[in-house]
């Protein structure tokens, strides 16, 4: 299959072909891979199904390029880890990150159902092997008795990472994101179960870290994108109150019901809930008799955002927070109070997938005492950025 980033995906084995075709794997053509971002990147309109296909390419490029790799692993475990690979954002929901904050849903719990219930996925992973959809959930949720396979998945430097950073840069328009992940995988070796990167490697690392870093503040946590999500929170919040106090409002659109429900969702229900399901409930409830529902997805659908305010000090917090209250508008759905931070790198001191492993002079020597630049990063301050959304009204009324 043709992919801008990768050239091509290459399919190798049947079960991978057929796990593409099922609908679970379908469904992530509707989900975003990026959510809010696409309010301020234009063409960021890529999906997680062009995601994880990508994640499963760069595992097939570590099982081939990698020294001693594929010999390491047998043929059944290199199956898995492909399929892991492939299937490691089964579970996502619509807009991601906002949806989970409200709802009780987790995304690693759904991907670990919908490989082990009754589900087309479950049924081509089971015709391999009865033990594979066991295994391929057990190295998504790092509980593989072989914990390469799930550092190859997600670790400081993994598929998952790799393929994120270079199709998301690819379809914002923007460079930040780019390393040479070529150069990366021929560096890359296998040291007492652990992925390790040869010292001629160092460089590209750093470009990868480097590479996060940028991504993260320029693009990922963009104050734009965070004023879409804080409104999709309102709205999530709004419909989960709606449910308490006036169900009759929210059965309008009857596929947000389950979600909020005291009862486990089923799966069915679950994957029935994507993007085009939702953007279709909030065009219903942009005629709701609810003032605040009908609002909320009024501002989403036409781009009517949320304007912002760097938080220094309480005070501009419980400043915006007045005005809004002495308004019309509702605190609890029309402040929104958003407070970031990250570290470029943080290591640990054991053998985990939290550190990346420099091989020097055939001993494993942690990424931050093998390269200067990664070591002012972990010594230096946690870059923060704390912010406050609300109704752009606000300032207008000061006008």
């Amino acid at each position: 299959m043709r992919d801008p980033v990768h050239g091509y995906i290459n399919v190798d084995y049947q079960a991978i072909w057929d796990l593409i075709g099922t609908a679970e794997f379908q469904r992530l053509r509707r989900i975003h891979q990026l959510g809010g971002t696409l309010q301020v990147y234009h063409t960021a309109e890529h999906s997680r199904f062009g995601h994880s296909l990508g994640v499963y390419e760069i595992v097939r490029l570590m099982i081939e390029n990698i020294k001693n790799l594929k010999d390491t692993l047998s043929e059944y475990e290199q199956v898995a880890v492909l399929c892991a690979g492939l299937l490691h954002d089964l579970g996502h929901g619509p807009f991601s990150h906002s949806f989970e904050s409200v709802t009780s849903v987790n995304h690693e719990l759904m991907t670990r159902r919908i490989i082990l219930e009754d589900t087309e996925v479950h049924s081509v992973l089971k015709s391999v092997h009865p033990s594979l959809p066991q295994d391929v959930a057990d190295i998504i949720a790092h509980e593989h008795k072989n914990p390469l396979l799930a550092q190859m998945i997600s670790s400081q430097m993994d598929a998952d990472r790799m393929d994120y950073l270079l199709r998301d840069s690819y379809f914002t328009g923007v460079s930040y994101g780019e390393f040479d992940l070529f150069r990366i995988l021929r560096t890359l070796r296998i040291v007492d179960n652990t992925i390790a990167v040869k010292e001629s490697g160092i460089h590209a690392v750093e470009d990868y870290i480097m590479a996060r870093y940028q991504m993260y503040w320029q693009v990922y946590l963009h104050p734009v994108s965070r004023s879409y999500d804080a409104i999709l929170l309102s709205i999530f919040k709004r419909i989960k109150d709606l449910m308490v106090t006036h169900p009759e409002i929210v059965s309008e659109a009857p596929a947000f019901l389950p979600i909020f429900e005291d009862e486990e969702i089923s799966i069915k229900d679950y994957l029935y809930l994507d993007e085009p399901t939702c953007l279709a409930g909030f065009k219903v409830f942009m005629n709701s008799k609810d003032d605040i529902l009908r609002d909320l997805t009024r501002r989403l659908l036409n781009r009517d955002l949320f304007a912002y305010k760097d938080i220094k000090e309480e005070k501009d917090f419980t400043d915006i927070e007045a005005k809004v209250e002495a308004s019309t508008f509702d605190t609890a759905y029309y402040v929104q109070e958003d407070h970031l931070t990250q570290t470029l790198y943080s290591p640990y001191k054991a053998h985990d997938n939290a550190s990346v492993w420099i091989l020097k002079d055939n001993s494993l020597v942690e990424l931050s005492k093998a390269s200067i630049i990664v070591r002012g990063f972990v010594k230096g301050d946690k870059k923060q950025d704390r912010k406050v959304f609300y109704p752009k009204e606000i300032e207008q009324q000061e006008l």
